[in-house]
């Protein structure tokens, strides 16, 4: 076939000007969905912040001014992507589409429609010339260096996995922005006081109280048709650097490793056709040029870097704009211009902006008005809440957790408030943050993003002026502090290690951020109140004060002097790195390594002989403990006596695994507690927890330190509490929660509660095995389940009703 001789320059540019000036305003347009900016969304549309701001807002993230100049520092364009490399990031299919309706293949875009007022056959010319110079634009992909530390596999890129990239996803804070999976399972956390608040008003009192805003649900900024898109390979260099793409940083860093952007990518683009994309040819040389040309002419260039062009467009300054013109960048049918889609709000909130630019250029900014505006542009307040804006939506804090899944309430697993920040952290770690170096949170697996330098250079000294510090040093709020990091270590030793390590040691359970390093995070003044009186900095904290009503609690440190016990605190903490380690955590390191619980019972993840590498060691005070497997998801044994030795855990691993150190050890029922059979004769499997449909998920620990173990079976939801009993035995609560609403019948449920070569009967609901061990069914009791012999082996399975939604059974072991 004889392909049709191509246009030349000067016919393209006939075609394209002449469309645009014969282009009508009175054709009608059809709305589609509007740009989405998410500060504009989420303040200006429910009125909790004004139209004027939103319509400046939105003047910088349309990237308006990138056309029509203003001097206004705080209205500079957001700009779109670089497309250097678009050659080898996007596919050529998506991108020809994209240009062609952009509203429509990425709804909520912010790039206009440049071209509208074109013909069909004119526009296909322009979009085919337009896609064949930026597919030549093939600048490298960024460099990584592998390293002993930090390997990089060949091709990472190919080896993501999905399901790892769906739990990434969910877990490090992608959905504080983007829409989560519905059906992404997640730990029921406690419901937090404001959260119990909010369920029982209605809205009339919501409104009333100021809530609204804590009650409203948080659209999510769209992700678009990402698997048509990108290619695994673009898409996981993307993740990994996007600064590098999207110098604004309005999609940050989240410091994700090589593997991670593969598993994350692969989870995006799981709807992707597996085969790869159809090679690119060469583009003809006259169709690149052309494209080269219309990609200044059409002001392209004044948003996107490509190959070193400049944008030939010129418009008007912000200052002469004419609100009253009758063809307008806010007019939908203005066909001669780019269209935003603008929704009538967007366009009210622009010329409200544009109306106070014209009789008031100049203006006086605030460094308060600076941290606003760089939280808004920067969509900080998706996950920190500041001057009672913004936070994790109502719908999305159940995705936030902590490693552990223990429970350490809002503040332990949430995005800290930005409340008195500046007054708080030093200049010198605030820059540690934004710049991605300053993470003390290791208990939380949301991760605070690293942004491009150049956008929050200037963010930490606005801080400091808009929370009014005003810096004095450790001696002016303290004093002499000679002699005082003694006496602060005593006091360090007295409450701050329960939940506090000290340059990474720790008492066995405790989960916090480190003490090391406090002293060149915070500002001395600011810590001395927190100590003196957590809650009145921070609302809501766990952090309990060691000076209730003005009183220290330790009267025999310095003679009970207040003042004197803050500055020693202070002292120790600024002192750490060349002070002794507090000394309960001493004493748990030198020769003796036997755990003993006494006020409250300790949890140690370890290696044991019979439950594994993935055991958690339970002691109780009462001199009963357990051991659970979270690897095969079961409770393996139970002693009573003394508890463990953790030497092994904590500073040699070459040591044999840990066994009970107490006596009257027993096993509990090997193998899976739950099954769905479908007869009660049907073999109880034998497959591992894994295939079997089990995952663990980490425990709760309440507010005396008991452990609910927390694991899923298939579509049900467990919660496995275990404490022990006055006779010295342990009860065991279970509960059930189902959690599919898909309606398709499931096979009945079953718990294995005994096992053993031979059963006897032991009082009411009880069957005691060969080995000595006794389980008694405290509830249900209108079952008494089912004895039966398979394999050489007699086992009590009972029945359990979770057809409801939910059920809840109790056994008592005794041995």
């Amino acid at each position: 076939m004889c392909r049709p001789a191509r246009p030349g320059p000067l016919l393209f540019s006939l075609l394209l000007w002449s469309s645009l000036l014969l282009a009508t305003a009175e054709e009608s347009i059809a709305q589609g969905p509007s740009p989405f900016v998410a500060g504009f969304d989420r303040f200006v549309r429910s009125r909790d912040i004004d139209q004027q701001t939103g319509g400046r807002l939105l003047l910088g993230e349309l990237s308006c001014t990138a056309c029509h100049a203003s001097a206004i520092k705080r209205l500079a364009p957001k700009k779109g992507p670089s497309l250097e490399a678009a050659g080898h990031r996007l596919q050529r299919r998506w991108l020809a589409r994209f240009l062609e309706k952009p509203h429509t293949v990425k709804p909520g875009t912010t790039m206009p429609d440049l071209l509208r007022g074109l013909a069909p056959k004119k526009k296909h010319l322009v979009i085919e010339a337009l896609v064949a110079f930026l597919m030549e634009q093939r600048g490298p992909f960024p460099a990584l260096v592998s390293t002993a530390t930090k390997p990089i596999a060949p091709q990472f890129w190919r080896k993501g996995d999905s399901s790892r990239g769906r739990r990434i996803y969910h877990r490090v804070g992608c959905v504080a922005c983007h829409e989560p999976d519905s059906d992404y399972p997640v730990i029921a956390q406690p419901p937090s006081t404001l959260e119990k608040l909010l369920s029982q008003l209605s809205p009339e009192e919501l409104r009333e109280l100021g809530l609204e805003a804590a009650a409203r649900p948080v659209r999510s900024i769209p992700h678009g048709a990402l698997a048509e898109k990108y290619t695994p390979k673009s898409l996981s260099f993307f993740l990994l650097r996007p600064e590098t793409v999207r110098p604004a940083g309005r999609m940050p860093d989240m410091k994700l490793d090589t593997a991670e952007a593969a598993d994350l990518a692969a989870y995006l683009l799981r709807k992707q056709d597996s085969a790869p994309p159809p090679a690119d040819t060469p583009g003809v040389a006259s169709l690149v040029a052309e494209g080269r040309r219309l990609f200044s002419v059409l002001g392209c260039a004044h948003c996107h870097a490509a190959a070193k062009t400049r944008s030939t467009l010129t418009a008007k300054s912000l200052a002469r704009l004419n609100l009253d013109a009758a063809v307008s960048c806010l007019l939908p049918s203005s066909l001669s211009l780019p269209d935003y889609q603008l929704d009538k709000p967007q366009r009210e909130a622009i010329r409200q902006a544009l109306s106070h630019l014209a009789t008031s250029q100049s203006e006086k900014q605030t460094e308060a008005n600076q941290v606003q505006w760089h939280l808004l542009q920067s969509n900080c307040l998706a996950c920190h809440v500041r001057s009672r804006q913004g936070g994790i939506g109502p719908k999305r804090r159940r995705y936030f957790e902590t490693a552990a899944h223990v429970d350490l309430g809002d503040e332990g697993r949430l995005p800290p408030p930005l409340d008195g920040v500046g007054a708080k952290l030093t200049g010198g770690w605030l820059k540690k943050v934004f710049e991605g170096s300053g993470d003390v949170r290791p208990h939380m697996h949301a991760r605070m993003p690293k942004f491009p330098t150049s956008s929050v250079a200037a963010l930490p000294g606005w801080l400091a002026v808009a929370d009014e510090h005003r810096p004095r040093t450790a001696s002016a709020v303290f004093g002499k502090t000679t002699g005082l990091a003694g006496p602060g270590r005593t006091l360090t030793d007295t409450g701050c290690v329960q939940c506090h390590p000290v340059r990474g040691e720790r008492l066995p359970g405790v989960i916090g951020i480190d003490l090391a390093g406090t002293a060149d995070r915070i500002h001395p003044d600011w810590m001395k109140r927190f100590l003196f009186d957590p809650a009145s900095l921070k609302r809501g904290t766990r952090m309990p004060t060691f000076f209730p009503k003005g009183k220290t609690n330790s009267p025999r440190v310095l003679a009970g002097n207040v003042d004197r016990q803050l500055a020693a605190l202070w002292t120790y903490l600024k002192e750490i790195p060349r002070q002794p380690l507090p000394e309960k955590i001493v004493r748990g390191k030198v020769d003796n390594y036997e755990l003993t619980p006494t006020d409250r019972p300790i949890l140690l993840r370890t290696f044991m002989r019979d439950a594994g590498r993935h055991a958690i060691a339970v002691g109780f005070p009462r001199k009963v403990h357990l051991a659970f497997d979270a690897r095969q998801v079961r409770m393996v044994q139970a002693w009573r006596g003394r508890f463990l030795d953790a030497h092994a855990t904590w500073f040699n691993r070459f040591i044999p695994d840990a066994q009970p150190l107490g006596d009257h050890v027993i096993s509990l029922p090997a193998g899976l507690s739950l099954a769905r059979l479908p007869h009660p004769r049907t073999p109880w499997p034998t497959s591992d927890s894994e295939t079997a449909g089990y995952r663990f998920s980490g425990y709760r620990l309440d507010r005396s330190g008991i452990p609910t173990f927390l694991y899923r079976f298939g579509s049900l939801s467990i919660e496995d509490r275990i404490t022990p009993t006055k006779e010295g035995g342990l009860r065991r609560q279970l509960k059930a929660t189902n959690t599919s609403d898909s309606g398709d019948p499931e096979p009945p449920l079953w718990f294995r509660a005994q096992l053993g070569k031979t059963l006897r009967a032991s009082g009411t609901q009880g069957q005691v095995n060969d080995a000595g061990l006794h389980v008694q069914l405290v509830a249900p009791r209108k079952t008494s389940g089912v004895i039966r012999n398979i394999k050489k082996q007699t086992e009590w399975i009972i029945p359990l009703d979770a057809r409801n939604g939910r059920v809840v059974w109790e056994v008592i072991y005794r041995w």
